[in-house]
C-alpha cells in the first residue's frame, strides 16, 4: 500500500530521526522487542498455554495440597502429615514469592526507567 499526500518536512523527519535515535538507545525496549513472543498460538494446545502459567498453576497445586493436608496433620498429629504440610506450604509461599517479584518486575518495566512522574516533554518539564 502506498501512502498518498505530502512527504514530511525537513523539521518533521529531523523530529522522526530524534525519536528513532531515543528508541534505539533504549535498552529496555530493545530486549523486550528481541523476545517478545507471539503468545499461545490456536494450534499449540492447552499444554503451551500452562506452560506459560506454570509458576501460578504450581502455587495453586502447593496451596491446595497444604490445605488438604492441614485438617488431618492437626487431627492426628502425626510427623508424616506434619512434614508433608509444611513441605507443600513452604512450597506455596515461594510460588506467591516468586509470583508477586515477578508482578514487580513486571510493573517496574512498564513504567520505564524514570518511574511514573516522568512527565517531562524532550524540551523539558511540561507542568509548572
Amino acid at each position: 500500500m502506498m501512502m498518498e499526500g505530502r512527504e514530511l518536512s525537513p523539521r518533521e523527519r529531523q523530529i522522526l530521526a530524534e525519536i528513532e535515535r531515543t528508541l534505539e538507545a533504549d535498552a529496555l525496549l530493545a530486549r523486550r522487542l528481541r523476545t517478545m513472543r507471539r503468545g499461545v498460538r490456536p494450534w499449540a494446545g492447552p499444554a503451551a498455554a500452562l506452560r506459560g502459567h506454570l509458576l501460578a498453576v504450581l502455587a495453586w497445586l502447593a496451596g491446595l495440597t497444604s490445605l488438604v493436608l492441614f485438617v488431618p496433620a492437626a487431627a492426628t498429629s502425626s510427623p508424616p502429615l506434619i512434614w508433608g504440610f509444611a513441605g507443600a506450604w513452604v512450597l506455596t509461599l515461594v510460588c506467591v514469592l516468586r509470583l508477586g517479584w515477578r508482578a514487580c518486575r513486571r510493573r517496574a518495566a512498564l513504567r520505564g526507567p524514570d518511574g511514573p512522574d516522568a512527565r517531562d516533554g524532550p524540551d523539558g518539564p511540561l507542568l509548572q
